[in-house]
């Protein structure tokens, strides 16, 4: 991989906004909804996919579901386990 001085730059600031989120991540299981809407859209297919393999080479462990949304809410709540959507 060849990067110019720009990508270069761009490349550092992202791995070092996204280190401390991979270091409080690491080893943790994510539970990630892939729900209809993202699967109309081809380039979502991708750009999801690179993400969970990033996910799993930095040791998260991520598990792709697909619908459930208000029962896996429910659960959480139940459990005491506070949740964020990201859409």
């Amino acid at each position: 991989m060849s990067l110019n001085r720009t990508d270069a730059e761009q490349f550092a600031r992202v791995l070092t906004e996204s280190l401390p989120y991979i270091q409080r991540f690491t080893g943790k299981t994510m539970v990630i909804k892939f729900g209809g809407n993202a699967m109309t859209d081809p380039e979502l297919h991708e750009s999801f996919a690179r993400d969970v393999v990033l996910m799993k080479l930095v040791g998260m462990n991520p598990i792709v579901v697909h619908g459930g949304g208000p029962q896996i809410g429910q659960l959480l709540n139940r459990l005491g386990i506070e949740s964020r959507f990201v859409g």
